[in-house]
């Protein structure tokens, strides 16, 4: 494991005392409570998919034609084939966001608002179906999504960051669908890298199997990946009661570029709301990786 050095230094923490995990297990949950509540009730907002904004448009059209500018409503003056504007040398890369299991991108509200808030000028959010039955099939639609988002805004290099589910099958789009040409940095939050042996009931749904531990998905995942470009960035939380084991949510590849993060006193379903987890992943993006240390864990929360 790789330590984020460039965390803030109030924001790491010693190993917890039982007594103190104790008190803290019992607050992490009641704050569990009231972002499931809070989620319940956006839940429905992000239900259809976000609208795309329209290309900058170039005025294409001669010196007095009527077809400028001045021209009618509803005539437009950039033709169908004309690629997007190139972006601008200091434009971050867009950021797309890629929620979990049974959620839709409403999850992504605060994150995105802290996102946008510092500067970033592209932010994307993708739903795929609830009946997806395939972490493959989920994979190959990022894929088409990501090159339409490239295409539309002139960068060649996107930033992903996904939530549980979102963050496996993000990383299974960046190792074996040669993703990792397109994904500069790939943020995962409370995701199973080594698979989870949680909600045993739930097993019926073929993508939880896939998540398990030793499901032929995982390990595919663990087949060598030489050359891969992606950094990884993975965020875990020592009260994840989703993950199980809760290092589960670790990268673990010897060609991965990986940086593993320890979170304290948060669960699963505030990895993507805590305000500290937001500053860590806006570090996290704005990192060229010189600011890595090179072993231990960081906590941000």
């Amino acid at each position: 494991m790789k330590v984020l050095s460039f965390l803030p230094p109030l924001l790491r923490r010693a190993c917890l005392r039982p007594a103190w995990l104790s008190s803290t297990l019992v607050r992490a949950t009641a704050l569990e409570l009231v972002i499931l509540a809070g989620h319940v009730l956006l839940y429905p907002s992000g239900l259809t998919p976000e609208r795309r904004p329209s290309p900058p448009q170039r005025d294409t059209s001669p010196p007095g034609s009527d077809t400028g500018p001045e021209a009618g409503p509803g005539v437009s003056t950039r033709p169908a084939d004309t690629p997007a504007l190139p972006a601008r040398a200091d434009d971050r890369p867009p950021v797309v966001l890629l929620h979990g299991f049974i959620d839709n991108r409403s999850v992504f509200v605060l994150l995105r608002r802290s996102l946008a808030r510092h500067g970033w000028h592209h932010l994307e959010s993708l739903n795929y179906s609830p009946l997806t039955c395939d972490i493959r099939t989920a994979a190959e639609l990022l894929d088409r999504h990501v090159e339409e988002i490239c295409a539309r805004t002139g960068h060649h290099e996107v930033d992903i960051v996904g939530h549980s589910l979102g963050g496996l099958i993000a990383r299974y789009y960046v190792q074996r669908l040669g993703g990792d040409r397109r994904v500069r940095t790939l943020v995962t939050l409370g995701t199973p890298h080594g698979g989870t042996a949680a909600a045993p009931l739930a097993g019926a749904h073929p993508i939880v199997r896939q998540m398990r531990s030793g499901s032929g998905l995982i390990e595919e995942l663990r087949r060598p990946a030489p050359g891969c470009r992606t950094r990884f960035i993975s965020f875990w939380s020592e009260l994840d009661r989703v993950m199980l084991p809760v290092e589960t949510a670790c990268v673990d590849h010897p060609d991965l570029d990986a940086v593993n993060v320890r979170v304290t006193g948060i669960g699963h379903l505030a990895l993507p709301v805590h305000p500290a987890v937001a500053s860590a992943v806006r570090q996290a993006l704005e990192s060229d990786g010189t600011a890595i240390g090179t072993t231990g864990t960081a906590s941000v929360a």
